[in-house]
C-alpha cells in the first residue's frame, strides 16, 4: 500500500476506503498529556486521521505509526440496523480504521480484532476529530488490574484540570480515588457500584445532556452529577494512564432533536416558480420532485447536527441537503450530498461525491446508501469542522481551511444560514420520512432575513 508522505505536501492516491482523503482533510496531530497534568505543546505536521499512532520521540520509547484499512465488504457491514440508525445512533469507531479520529500523545494506539486498545506509552488521549455537546455514548471496555484509563466528554485536546475544562469519566481500581464510574475531580461513583472484574468486556452508558450527567455501568447507574456550569461543546477522548485497555461498539445518539417537517412544511420558505414539487403525504413523508429548486428553512443555523431519514429509488437519483446558506439566494451553501451512485460498481468509488460526502470537496468514502431502502445521514457541523454518517457509518471528515467567505461555494463561512433541501434536475424523486436538527447556537432562534 502506498504511504502519505508526512513531510511533504502531496497527496498520493490510495486503493482503500481508509486513505481516500486529500491532505487538506487530514486532521492535526496533537501531543497531549494525561489530563491532568500540564499542557503539551502540539506537533507540527498533518497526519491521516485512518492511522494508529505517529512516530514520535520521548526519552524512552518510540512507537511507530501503523496503517489500516478497510474493505467495502467491512464498512457495509459495519452499517447499523434500521431501527438504530433511524434513532440517530451512530458508530464512533467501524471497526477497522481510525477514520474520525485524532492521535494524541506517543502511545502505542492501534486496533486489534476491531478494538481500539493501548497498553503503553505517555498518558495521552485518542479524540474524536468532531465535538459534541449532548449526547448519548455507549461503549464496551476491558482492562487489566493495573489499568487507569477514562472517557473524556467535551473536551479539548489539551487539558490542564478535569475539573474545570471537561468531564473525566474514570476506569480505574477500587484503590483509585475514583473508581470506575466516577468523574474525576468532580464526583465518585456509588458505593453500589458494580465490583470490578479485569480481562473482562464491560459495558458503559453515559447521558450527557446541558449540566446533567449520568453514567451506567454494567446496567446499573453508578453515578448521577449535575455542573454548575454548562461546558461547551468539545471532543469524545479515549484515555491510555496506565496498563492495558481496549474499547469497541463505541456509539453515540445525539439529544435535542428537534423536527423540520410538518404537513404544511410551515418550517419552511418555499420558492412556486423554481420547478421542484415539495409534498408531504398522509405518511408525513416529504416527496422531493421534478426539476432544480429549493426550500429553504425559516431559522439560520450556523453549528448543529441533523438527522435525516431518505430514500431514492434508483442510483441515479440526486439531491442534496445545503447548510449555512447565504438566505434567499439559490443554494449558495455547503452541500451534504445524496446520491447513491457509484462506478463500476464499487461502494469504494462514488460515481457523484456520494451521499454524506462535502460536495466538491471531500466525496464519500463509500457508499453506503442503497437504491429504494431508507437510509439515514447524521450531518454535523462546529465551525471549521464538518462530517457525516450514513447508516450510521462516517463517511466524511473534513475541515475547511480556506480564507473566509460570506458564500461557502468560494470559501469558509462560520456565520449562521440556512438550510436547504434541493431539487437537482427534472429525474429528482427523493423521499424524506425524518429531517430533524439540534442547533448547538442561539443563532438558531434568529429567523432568516
Amino acid at each position: 500500500m502506498d504511504m502519505l508522505d508526512l513531510f511533504t505536501n502531496q497527496r498520493r492516491d490510495f486503493p482503500c476506503a481508509a486513505f481516500s482523503l486529500p491532505l487538506a482533510t487530514l486532521s492535526l496531530l496533537a501531543l497531549l498529556a494525561s489530563g491532568c497534568s500540564s499542557k503539551t505543546p502540539p506537533a507540527g505536521d498533518p497526519t491521516e486521521n485512518a492511522t494508529a499512532s505517529e512516530t514520535a520521540t520521548d526519552s524512552q520509547t518510540s512507537f511507530d505509526r501503523q496503517a489500516y484499512e478497510a474493505t467495502a465488504d467491512e464498512l457495509l457491514a459495519a452499517r447499523l440496523d434500521e431501527a438504530d440508525a433511524s434513532a440517530g445512533w451512530i458508530r464512533l469507531f467501524d471497526g477497522h480504521t481510525f477514520f474520525g479520529w485524532e492521535i494524541a500523545g506517543n502511545a502505542n494506539w492501534r486496533i486489534e480484532d476491531e478494538t481500539i486498545t493501548v497498553d503503553q506509552g505517555e498518558p495521552s488521549l485518542l479524540c474524536t476529530s468532531m465535538p459534541w455537546t449532548n449526547y448519548e455514548l455507549t461503549l464496551e471496555f476491558n482492562a487489566d488490574e493495573q489499568t487507569n484509563s477514562g472517557v473524556f466528554l467535551r473536551t479539548p485536546l489539551e487539558v490542564d484540570d478535569p475539573a474545570t475544562e471537561c468531564y473525566e469519566v474514570n476506569i480505574a481500581g477500587d484503590d483509585n480515588p475514583f473508581p470506575t464510574g466516577g468523574v474525576v475531580k468532580r464526583q465518585k461513583a456509588s458505593d453500589k457500584a458494580p465490583k470490578q472484574t479485569y480481562g473482562q468486556w464491560r459495558t458503559m452508558q453515559i447521558q450527557l445532556d446541558g449540566k446533567r450527567l449520568q453514567i451506567t455501568v454494567d446496567d446499573q447507574l453508578v453515578c448521577e452529577y449535575t455542573d454548575e456550569t454548562t461546558l461547551a461543546a468539545g471532543r469524545i477522548g479515549l484515555q491510555h494512564n496506565g496498563g492495558r485497555i481496549a474499547f469497541r461498539n463505541i456509539r453515540l445518539r445525539p439529544l435535542g432533536l428537534n423536527s423540520l417537517l410538518d404537513q404544511d412544511l410551515s418550517q419552511w420558505k418555499k420558492y412556486p416558480e423554481m420547478k421542484t414539487e415539495y409534498t408531504v403525504n398522509d405518511e408525513g413523508v416529504l416527496q422531493v420532485k421534478g426539476g432544480k429548486g429549493q426550500i429553504e428553512t425559516k431559522q439560520t443555523y450556523d453549528d448543529f447536527v441533523l438527522l435525516a431519514e431518505y430514500k431514492l429509488p434508483q442510483p441515479e437519483i440526486n439531491s442534496g441537503i445545503f447548510f449555512r446558506c447565504i438566505p434567499g439566494l439559490e443554494m449558495m451553501g455547503y452541500e451534504c450530498q445524496v446520491s447513491n451512485a457509484m462506478k463500476d460498481g464499487s461502494p469504494l468509488t462514488p460515481g457523484d461525491c456520494g451521499t454524506g460526502g462535502i460536495f466538491r470537496r471531500q466525496d464519500a468514502r463509500f457508499v453506503a446508501g442503497e437504491s429504494g431502502k431508507w437510509a439515514t445521514v447524521v450531518l454535523a457541523a462546529h465551525g471549521a469542522k464538518i462530517a457525516a454518517w450514513v447508516g450510521g457509518v462516517q463517511v466524511s471528515n473534513w475541515q475547511d481551511d480556506r480564507e473566509p467567505h460570506e458564500n461557502p461555494r468560494k470559501g469558509k463561512r462560520l456565520e449562521a444560514g440556512t438550510i436547504m433541501i434541493q431539487g437537482h434536475d427534472p429525474t429528482t424523486d427523493a423521499q424524506f420520512k425524518k429531517f430533524e436538527i439540534a442547533s448547538l447556537a442561539a443563532s438558531a432562534e434568529q429567523p432568516a432575513k
